[in-house]
């Protein structure tokens, strides 16, 4: 009898040990909500932690990028970023750029999901795989970083815009000296990329311009969905319809571990939030350094939980605001954005994963120490 409990359990454990080991951030994401509901026992303002907008644009926007995937549109596009800029330095750099200036438009999450493709098919197309983990590393803090001149390009810039009633020209002012160091940082790292000739052939897209100009149409949908002009429920009925009809297979390959790692960290977000020890220990931190304090808790709940709930116990706006855009950087969960990084990398090359999170650790870490030292010394 012993014995045959073993023979059905320990496939079962093996199966979740490997799991584990192919989604870290997913498990340590659901064990950090699953321990705070022991504290704060679920109830009806569980249902006020999720952020449904941005699931909602997640989930439409992997599955329109897929679908663009598909027919091979990122090859398109990567054919012509070699063809203009030669050289895997450049090329590197065109690609933080698009994402640097993409995400002060329409969001940071959003930005990575668009273009994170364009540079995998980029290095793949040429041979320069060996580059991938650089180039989504420094796309992952270009997003990042890039946001945080405007009030719409980081969800959390969004919120403190909003409560604080920051001024258009003030909230620029507050976030230029950050953003200006961020730029200069940026080209440098990817200027010390070695120099090397690209070349890749020329795709063929002409069985394929109908489907489209529909996925550009439903892709435009999605960004329409994040300036809430149009209600994101819509996008996501729209989308879902069109998809099941013209490529099953976009909505069948959607990250939805991704997306569930997002509604654990909200879960942790929102519980965390309404324990008085908490509440107090905050207090307390943030007449130290709203600053300092702000970066460091983005290092552990990530920076749209840290907005929100430090928002509650200070009114220094500037310094929180800088504080949660530069905090962005650092942790693998400092940014909600850097898990979408991470999945991306995961997925194209998954063997590369030890690398990935070393550099990921040293050039985040790197920038932070830059970026705080800069604003403490000058501001």
């Amino acid at each position: 009898m012993h014995k045959s409990i073993h023979i059905f359990i320990d496939p079962i454990i093996d199966r979740l040990k490997n799991f584990v080991r192919r989604n870290p951030v997913f498990s340590i994401a659901v064990v950090a909500a699953f321990i705070t509901t022991c504290i704060v026992h679920p109830d009806r303002e569980y249902l006020r932690y999720f952020d449904w907008k941005t699931l909602t644009c997640l989930y439409c926007v992997l599955a329109v990028v897929g679908a663009l995937g598909n027919i091979k549109f990122f090859t398109m596009l990567a054919y012509q970023i070699v063809k203009v800029f030669h050289t895997t330095r450049m090329s590197i750099l065109a690609l933080c750029y698009i994402t640097f200036i993409g995400s002060m438009f329409i969001a940071n999450d959003m930005a990575l999901l668009t273009f994170l493709p364009l540079g995998y098919f980029v290095l793949t197309s040429t041979g320069k795989e060996k580059l991938m983990a650089f180039t989504f590393i420094m796309q992952n803090i270009a997003a990042n970083l890039g946001g945080m001149l405007t009030p719409f390009g980081n969800p959390q810039n969004l919120f403190l815009y909003s409560k604080f009633n920051i001024g258009n020209l003030e909230f620029m002012r507050i976030m230029f000296p950050p953003f200006l160091l961020s730029v200069i940082l940026i080209t440098i790292c990817c200027l010390c990329v070695k120099s090397e000739p690209l070349s890749i052939k020329a795709p063929s897209m002409q069985r394929h311009l109908k489907r489209l100009v529909v996925y550009l149409v439903l892709f435009a949908l999605s960004i329409v969905i994040v300036f809430r002009i149009v209600p994101y429920y819509y996008g996501l009925i729209i989308i879902t319809l069109a998809l099941l009809y013209l490529d099953r297979a976009a909505l069948k390959h959607v990250d939805y571990c991704l997306l569930c790692t997002f509604a654990a960290f909200f879960v942790f977000a929102g519980n965390m939030s309404r324990m008085t020890a908490v509440h107090r220990l905050f207090e307390w931190l943030l007449t130290k350094s709203t600053l300092v304090f702000s970066v460091l808790s983005c290092q552990i709940i990530s920076n749209v939980p840290s907005a929100i709930l430090l928002s509650q116990f200070t009114d220094n706006y500037r310094d929180l605001l800088v504080g949660v855009n530069i905090g962005g950087t650092g942790t693998l969960i400092a940014s909600l954005a850097s898990l979408i990084t991470y999945s991306h990398y995961k997925r194209f090359n998954p063997t590369g994963l030890k690398k990935y999170l070393l550099l990921f650790a040293v050039f985040n870490a790197g920038f932070l120490a830059v970026l705080l030292g800069f604003m403490l010394a000058f501001f």
